[in-house]
């Protein structure tokens, strides 16, 4: 049995895409010492796949598609039919209702949130997203796989935002507020913002995230709470998702990201 297994359904370009960060990134480790002998058996075990199928009769399945709650609901229906009853059904999603998205399904009790944290290979924090359906049994069996690689779950209730996004929210939205107005720049507060302590600054870490992934959390968790003006969303978010200036992963948000 693989110590680590991964399925990646995405698009042909998207699965070998990953497949190549994977592989370079565990490559990196294993120059500085770390994972020497692990990094090949992790990639050996990755397997690639295109079908939905193929995952019929796996423990336990990660979704980590677009935060649209339509998208989300078919993806599950799907894997409700496909996959035997103790398979567990968790989503990534970092601000959508868990119970929600389970509230359609035959078996709902098995479907829970594990919200990984950017970047995940290095974030120990899971949020375990507890819905109104689900039997101990499956919050405990998703908290041991949780703890069996590395990282530290944390239950939570299925609230808009959950704990972490919630908090975030003003981090990302007021900074947005006082660049719209032009009190300061995305780089003064990106440095105001680390010199007090923070690891990256608001517009670093959109960046990182994917400005669109931010922009539809934020969205999301405004709406969820019935447009409530401190969770409002900021035009130059829109504006930028609307641009394809996504960050990073576009190779331009913020800040420029020339090809290494």
């Amino acid at each position: 049995v693989p110590k680590y297994t991964a399925f990646y359904i995405q698009s042909l370009d998207y699965r070998n895409k990953g497949f190549d960060v994977l592989g370079n990134r565990l490559m990196r480790q294993a120059e500085k010492g770390q994972l020497q002998e692990e990094a090949e058996e992790i990639l050996s075990s990755v397997q690639l796949v295109s079908s939905l199928a193929d995952l019929a009769n796996v423990s336990l399945v990660v979704e980590a598609v677009v935060e649209r709650l339509d998208v989300k609901r078919s993806i599950f229906g799907d894997l409700d039919a496909l996959c035997p009853p103790e398979t567990i059904l968790a989503s990534n999603t970092s601000s959508l209702s868990v119970t929600e998205i389970a509230g359609s399904l035959l078996r709902p009790e098995r479907v829970v949130g594990l919200h990984f944290f950017n970047p995940a290979p290095v974030l120990r924090l899971v949020e375990l997203v507890r819905t109104r359906f689900n039997s101990q049994a499956v919050l405990e069996r998703a908290q041991e796989f949780v703890r069996r690689i590395g990282k530290e779950a944390v239950l939570v209730a299925d609230t808009p935002g959950f704990v972490v996004n919630r908090v975030a929210r003003p981090y990302y939205n007021e900074a947005l507020r006082i660049v719209g107005d032009g009190t300061a720049t995305v780089e003064q507060v990106d440095r105001i913002m680390k010199a007090a302590g923070f690891p990256m600054g608001p517009f670093q870490l959109q960046d990182l995230i994917g400005i669109d992934v931010n922009y539809a959390t934020t969205l999301s968790t405004y709406e969820s709470f019935f447009q409530e003006p401190r969770f409002r969303p900021h035009p130059l978010q829109r504006s930028m998702v609307n641009a394809g200036t996504l960050g990073r992963k576009s190779g331009g948000g913020y800040y420029s990201y020339e090809p290494k």
